[in-house]
C-alpha cells in the first residue's frame, strides 16, 4: 500500500537533497564544500488563517528547492524514503538555477 502525506496548514514536505562527493570527472570534494542544507519541496499545506480567518497561502509549492536552516524540522519515514516537515516561515529562501 502506498502512504502519501499532506501536510496541513502551513507546512511543507520536503525531500533533503544529497550533495555529490566527488565531481563528474572524480576529484573527491571535501565535506565541508558541499554541505548546502537543501531540499526539494514534495507537498505544501494550504497555509494558515490570519487574525481575521482570510487565508494566508504557502510561500513555496511543489517542485521547489528550497534552503532550509540546519537544524528542526521533523523526520518522517515513508516506506523507504526520508523526508522533513517544516514550516513555510522555518524556510530561508528559494534556490533558481540561472
Amino acid at each position: 500500500m502506498m502512504k502519501r502525506l499532506i501536510p496541513t496548514f502551513n507546512r511543507i514536505l520536503v525531500q533533503k537533497v544529497i550533495q555529490p562527493a566527488k565531481t563528474e570527472s572524480g576529484i573527491l570534494l571535501p565535506e565541508k564544500s558541499t554541505k548546502l542544507n537543501s531540499g526539494r519541496v514534495i507537498a505544501v499545506g494550504p497555509g494558515s488563517r490570519d487574525k481575521d480567518g482570510k487565508l494566508i497561502p504557502v510561500s513555496v509549492k511543489e517542485g521547489d528547492t528550497v534552503l532550509l536552516p540546519e537544524y528542526g524540522g521533523t523526520q518522517v519515514k515513508l516506506g523507504e524514503n526520508e523526508y522533513h516537515l517544516f514550516r513555510d516561515e522555518d524556510v530561508l529562501g528559494t534556490l533558481h538555477e540561472d
